[in-house]
């Protein structure tokens, strides 16, 4: 672990970072350009005191999940990230099997998103990562590991998963999640994530096994969603969808015309959020 260059290189990399650059507010005035240490440890989850002791060059080695939530908060570039594993006295991630970095230019897009439910997610339909509203839509798998984390396996492994949809539209979206996972097997091949998440599937549900015989391949995501909220009830929502150029991440957006049923029920969910609704 080389404890100089890792604290010089997140040093710079705050101090080239502005609040909005990460969906902060600038609040009062600031005496020095950049985020501040307290900032970054509170997008990355870690107490200050630890962060500022590794820009201090006298912190314990970080481990992987610190890297990679360093690497997200200081939106690094896949070189970058590479970069801060090595200097910390770890391998790179290999890109191939490794979770997806979230791509720096969609996280820019979903900062400034405050209004409407949005989330990245990888070509294996994980939840790289969601805002507020997304989460109060659709629930936190960010922190589910393994197979759990993507769409797919939950779907067709957890009953639950489903109740997220109306039961005219479940066929649809089974079909939709099947031809999402064959277009990125594809493209990563049989030894990827791709590969093993597919074998565990086959082993484990018929149905999938009957839908992946169909060699339907596609990266579907449906214009218009209609998604049940366990209080709110049925929410009619718009979803447009944005690529990284590789294909390999997805930015969805939620949005309802203004003063429809859809954008009222958004704007209830705005306000209280992950809270209960009733008594």
């Amino acid at each position: 672990m080389d404890r100089t260059a890792l604290a010089d290189f997140l040093r710079r990399r705050r101090g080239e970072l502005q609040p909005g650059d990460v969906g902060l507010t600038a609040g009062a005035r600031r005496r020095a350009p950049g985020l501040r240490r307290e900032e970054v440890a509170a997008l990355t989850g870690m107490s200050v005191d630890y962060y500022t002791r590794l820009e201090q060059s006298r912190g314990p080695q970080p481990s992987e999940q610190m890297l990679s939530a360093l690497a997200r908060a200081l939106r690094l570039s896949d070189d970058e990230r590479d970069y801060l594993f090595r200097v910390a006295g770890h391998s790179a991630p290999d890109r191939s099997s490794a979770l997806p970095h979230v791509a720096p230019a969609l996280l820019r897009v979903l900062d400034r998103l405050e209004d409407s439910p949005a989330l990245i997610l990888s070509n294996l339909s994980e939840a790289l990562v969601a805002n507020r509203l997304a989460v109060a839509l659709f629930g936190d798998f960010t922190n589910r590991t393994g197979f759990a984390r993507s769409d797919v396996w939950r779907w067709f492994m957890e009953p639950d998963a489903r109740l997220l949809y109306p039961e005219s539209d479940r066929g649809r979206q089974s079909s939709a999640l099947v031809a999402n996972l064959r277009a990125a097997y594809g493209a990563m091949g049989p030894r990827s994530r791709a590969g093993d998440l597919l074998r565990a599937l086959q082993s484990a549900s018929d149905e999938f096994a009957a839908l992946w015989a169909k060699h339907e391949v596609a990266r579907r995501f449906e214009d218009h969603k209609v998604l049940v909220h366990p209080e709110l009830r049925p929410i009619e929502l718009d979803c447009t969808v944005l690529f990284t150029e590789d294909q390999s991440q997805a930015l969805l957006v939620l949005t309802a015309p203004p003063r429809s049923d859809g954008w009222e029920k958004l704007q209830l969910l705005g306000v209280v959020g992950t809270q209960r609704f009733g008594g």
